[in-house]
């Protein structure tokens, strides 16, 4: 198959390029060229931004078996998909985020039960006024936005979309780190504060696993115009998260639980000393698509530990960003403890 994928060049675009070179499919990778890429001339490159009028020229020049769109985040980037693939594509997957279901009225923040498909459909919720809030909500609110373009084209012209929810994911050399900040705690000795700890449940998913779906999706008609969620089964506290990462590394348990409020005033960021305590974090429930995709999701553990074991024998020669807070939050320990 000739598969176009829209990204490439970081963590699961990056991977699932991998995984479609190795099946035999031959592949484009199109993005803004702006960072290198290891393929060599295992790929075709489109170069152009795609918010860019060059964009609906660049791709309507070949045809694609299937597109698979990392980078879509509002209407307008759904729109010129539409406009530029609706006769030129056997199939696009577009990925989405757990957070389209947060941005819905009536939703509850922090998501207080695991989501199923059937609780995506309402109007827009109104939006917050806090700035962490905004943030999130606008990227949840773009992704809802998206989806609305993508399913509107599908009813209307049968333009050939699935849609996949992905809540947090995780997985070797994440970009963004969050696993690994909380190891560097773990293993410094000092106290892992986890902001409501006993009331923040968890539900992640793996990129291999998500990365394995696509890779057998592409091309499967039968799902064009459906959505599914795609997660891992376990949910568990996220103090219960972080006592699997100290048992991983061979560390006492030294969670502590705190409330949001303490770490403030001490001048501290709550995402930054707990990456997956925030508020906008989804919960998705994953049975369609183990019912309608045979998708399966290896145990939490089980990539834990690969995780960990990749983070140990290779490990990043300085800490993540959000470790430079550090000597606060010891100090902060020192303190209440």
């Amino acid at each position: 198959m000739r598969i176009l994928v829209i990204g490439g060049t970081r963590f699961m675009g990056y991977h699932l390029v991998w995984r479609l070179l190795a099946a035999g499919h031959r592949v484009t990778v199109l993005n803004r060229g702006q960072s290198p890429d290891p393929f060599s001339n295992r790929v075709a490159r489109i170069h152009v931004d795609r918010r860019s009028d060059e964009f609906s020229l660049a791709v309507r020049q070949q045809n694609f078996d299937a597109v698979v769109d990392f980078l879509g985040y509002n209407a307008n980037d759904a729109q010129r998909v539409v406009d530029a693939l609706r006769d030129c594509t056997g199939h696009y997957l577009f990925i989405s985020s757990g957070a389209a279901y947060l941005a819905r009225a009536g939703a509850k923040v922090p998501c207080s039960q695991s989501l199923t498909e059937d609780d995506y459909p309402g109007p827009l919720s109104l939006q917050p006024t806090t700035a962490e809030d905004l943030a999130s909500w606008r990227y949840g609110a773009g992704k809802r936005a998206a989806e609305t373009v993508l399913m509107d084209a599908y009813a209307t012209s049968h333009f050939p979309v699935t849609i996949l929810r992905l809540p947090i994911v995780n997985g070797e050399r994440d970009p963004d780190r969050r696993m690994e900040s909380y190891l560097w705690r773990i293993i410094d000795g000092g106290p892992v504060w986890i902001p409501d700890a006993k009331t923040t449940i968890v539900r992640h998913v793996y990129y291999a696993d998500v990365i394995r779906t696509i890779a057998e999706l592409v091309g499967r008609t039968d799902i064009f115009g459906e959505s599914f969620n795609l997660s891992q089964d376990e949910e568990i506290s996220l103090n219960a998260l972080i006592r699997l990462l100290a048992e991983a590394v061979g560390a006492p348990d030294r969670t502590e639980d705190i409330a949001p409020e303490s770490l403030i005033q001490a001048g501290l960021i709550p995402r930054s000393v707990s990456p997956f305590s925030g508020r906008w974090a989804s919960r998705l429930n994953p049975d369609r698509a183990k019912r309608r995709l045979g998708f399966w999701h290896r145990p939490l553990a089980q990539y834990l530990d690969s995780m960990v074991a990749s983070l140990m024998s290779h490990p990043y020669p300085d800490p993540p960003e959000s470790y430079q807070t550090r000597a606060t939050e010891m100090q902060l320990g020192h303190s209440i403890l």
